[in-house]
């Protein structure tokens, strides 16, 4: 009977870790030169390098702009839909909401600024 209980608790444990570990995803943005600043939905976030992390579902955009001294700003925008989060597909095996983070970002966006002229 402890036995039963122990393995109960490992695998609600497991499938806890697996849940929230899926919904979390990161890119790291990266400009040439470094050292840009980075704006994440016209926030400032930080410097390039910069690790991005956010909890959004799948195919929500986040827009970035970098801006530097003496090069022209540039702005793009990243979904969340660039690649397969595999851990989210077996978390929405056991429960149905890891479903809404099933897709992820690229590990790195690198971008580089032209010079001001």
């Amino acid at each position: 009977m402890c036995v039963s209980k122990l393995v109960s608790s490992s695998t609600i444990l497991l499938l806890v870790a697996i849940l929230f570990s899926s919904c979390s995803s990161w890119t790291m943005i990266q400009s040439i030169p470094s050292g840009a600043k980075v704006y994440l939905d016209s926030e400032y976030a930080g410097t390039t390098p910069y690790l991005m992390e956010d909890m959004k579902i799948s195919w929500s955009s986040t827009r970035v702009e970098l801006k530097e001294e003496g090069y022209e700003n540039f702005t793009t925008t990243i979904t969340k839909d660039e690649e397969v989060n595999v851990g989210a597909i077996i978390g929405g095996l056991f429960v149905w909401v890891p479903f809404l983070w099933v897709m992820d970002y690229k590990p790195t966006h690198t971008y580089e600024l032209e010079e001001l002229e």
